[in-house]
Order: C-alpha cells, then structure tokens, then sequence
C-alpha cells in the first residue's frame, strides 16, 4: 500500500501495487470515532439503558472497545501482509522473520527491533510520517510521541481542556493497531495513549510477555 502519487507505467499485475486516496483515508479515521460512538448509544438504547452518567461511561467503553479491535485487526493484517510474522515452520529461527516490505532489511533480533520498524516503517505506511521520538527502559516499556500525529492535526476547541478530551478517542484505533501488529510479531502488550496538546500524542507500549 502507498500514498505516494503513482507514476507511468502503471504495472497492473502487480498484486502489491495498491494505491489509497490519502484525503479518503483521513476522513476515514476521522469519521471511525463518531461511528463508533454512534454504534454504542444504539447498543444502549436496545438494552433499554437510561442515560446517565454510568451509562456514558459505559458507552465510552463499547466505543473504546469496538476502535480497539478494528486497530488491532488492521495491525495484524499489515504484518501478515508484509510477511513480518514469524515462520510457523518447526524448526524455524522465530527470529529470522522475512519481509517484502523491504528484501534488505537485516532480520529482528530483539523487540526493540520490532518497536524501531513500527516507529518508522510502519506508521509510515498508515500515517504518512514517522515516529518524532521513541524512549525505553530497556525493561519491556517503550515510549513513542508522534509531535503531528495525523488524525489529531486538523481538530480545534474553543479551549486546550475540551481539545484534550475531545481527542482521546481518536487514539483508541492507533492503539489498537499497536497491540495487533506487535502480537503478530511476537510479542503482547498493552498500550495506553495521552495528548496533552494538540496534535501531539504519546503512546505508552508495555510488553506482558518475554522479549524474543
């Protein structure tokens, strides 16, 4: 998949040549957020739930839910697309993962590894940028913060407080997309995403399992 402006020739028999409209795709993400919402208020008035402030807690947690499962089926899609998963061969080095990403790029050899090639390659593919910054303690938490993340840079409030709170769901599908492209590589973990200004967003990667 590419958003860069395809060039003459156009080679149609190539099964990876795929095109996506960059503004459809904004509008895409922008638009996952409200719908999502909307499912979940549909979801509650079925069930005869009043309106309140549990149940909009409530709400707020199907929506969250519904966001984070879409990102994780994306993020495990792009991986299997790429070949980034590990061999499922026995005898296999788990390690020694192939890509057509790039037929180049050295094998992963740590998570951190896999951490680097979602900072950079992939959130390129999806966002059309990398990574400003990643951080860790070299103990299984990894701090990525994205100065410009993408679906956050057109949005605007009449105060920095309202902003902040407006934009956190839109962070529940790259968190998502997170968990299920580093599961597909091999490793679990929990993701947990903040902004404090816009269009910043810093996304807190814990892993739950061994590092490979």
């Amino acid at each position: 998949m590419s958003f860069e402006t395809p060039l003459p020739p156009y080679n149609a028999s190539d099964p990876y040549a795929t095109f996506v409209s960059s503004s459809c795709f904004d509008l895409l993400l922008i638009e996952m957020v409200p719908l999502a919402s909307r499912l979940a208020a549909e979801f509650a008035t079925k069930r005869g739930t009043v309106l309140n402030n549990v149940d909009g807690e409530e709400q707020r947690e199907t929506a969250f839910r519904k966001l984070d499962s879409i990102g994780y089926r994306v993020g495990q899609g792009l991986v299997e697309r790429l070949d980034l998963a590990p061999h499922k061969n026995h005898g296999a080095d788990p390690t020694a993962i192939p890509t057509r990403f790039s037929r180049d790029r050295p094998r992963f050899n740590d998570a951190l590894d896999m951490i680097k090639f979602l900072c950079k390659d992939m959130w390129t593919l999806i966002f059309r940028k990398q990574i400003d910054n990643l951080k860790t303690n070299h103990r299984g938490v990894y701090v990525l913060t994205d100065n410009t993340f993408r679906p956050l840079a057109r949005m605007s409030m009449s105060s920095s407080s309202e902003a902040v709170a407006r934009a956190q769901p839109f962070l529940w599908f790259p968190c998502g997309v997170i968990r299920g492209a580093l599961a597909s590589m091999g490793i679990i973990v929990t993701v947990q995403a903040e902004t404090s200004e816009l269009p910043a967003a810093t996304f807190q990667i814990k892993t739950i399992t061994p590092q490979l």
